[in-house]
């Protein structure tokens, strides 16, 4: 996070806003990466959570589905805690919490169940892949810099900015700033597609979870 801050905020200052100080760019930069955090943990690490457990999954009888929300679980812990710091951040700087903190669950729980579904399925396929977990390395790199969370929105090129903008993460983002930035409520529009999204990956990513698993222990 610190050489993002210096690459984005210090070096390419001037493609962000050459008046902002240091702490409103680091404001705008921690907004976006508190739902990424989040994200990016339980997805990181759920192709191998099969393989990191496979004595229990072949010697004990457990809801081994648990075994990735574990993986949510953690990651939303370590974002609650994440919370809690950038609260203490804004109110050392502006003097004040944004009334529309109110409005955090709302993001909070697609956003969970969203990650839910995404684990599932990597953690079912990577049973089969291995190496799953070096190619999602490389995917959850290539996310991250196709979502605004280290430069400003409007930079999205405009030809491509009508497909990212689509980008589940992206309405975290945005949903995110709009909380804790300009203590205003996340656009409806999108948060309910955002809702329809993750419930539909929620739903297949434990279908294809539940159908794959009694397999496991004859790959392990």
């Amino acid at each position: 996070m610190l050489t993002y801050f210096f690459v984005f905020g210090v070096v390419l200052r001037d493609r962000y806003d050459p008046n902002a100080s240091w702490s409103s760019f680091a404001l705008y930069f921690l907004a976006g990466m508190l739902p990424w955090l989040a994200f990016s943990e339980a997805a990181g690490r759920a192709p191998s959570v099969i393989l990191e457990h496979r004595n229990f999954v072949k010697k004990l009888v457990f809801a081994v589905e648990t075994l990735p929300v574990n993986l949510v679980v953690a990651g939303l812990i370590t974002e609650l805690f994440a919370i809690a710091l950038y609260c203490v951040f804004l109110l050392a700087i502006n003097h004040e919490l944004p009334v529309a903190l109110v409005w955090l669950p709302v993001l909070l729980i697609p956003q969970i169940l969203f990650t839910a579904g995404v684990s599932w399925f990597l953690a079912a396929l990577g049973v089969f892949a291995r190496d799953l977990g070096q190619i999602m390395g490389f995917v959850l790199t290539l996310w991250f810099f196709l979502t605004p969370i280290c430069y400003p929105e409007n930079k999205l090129p405009q030809a491509a900015a009508g497909i990212l903008t689509k980008n589940p993460i992206y309405v975290l983002v945005h949903g995110y700033r709009s909380i804790f930035l300009h203590n205003q409520a996340p656009a409806f529009g999108a948060v309910w597609k955002l809702w329809l999204v993750a419930t539909v990956v929620f739903l297949l990513g434990h279908a294809w979870f539940y159908k794959l698993r009694r397999s496991f222990p004859d790959l392990l």
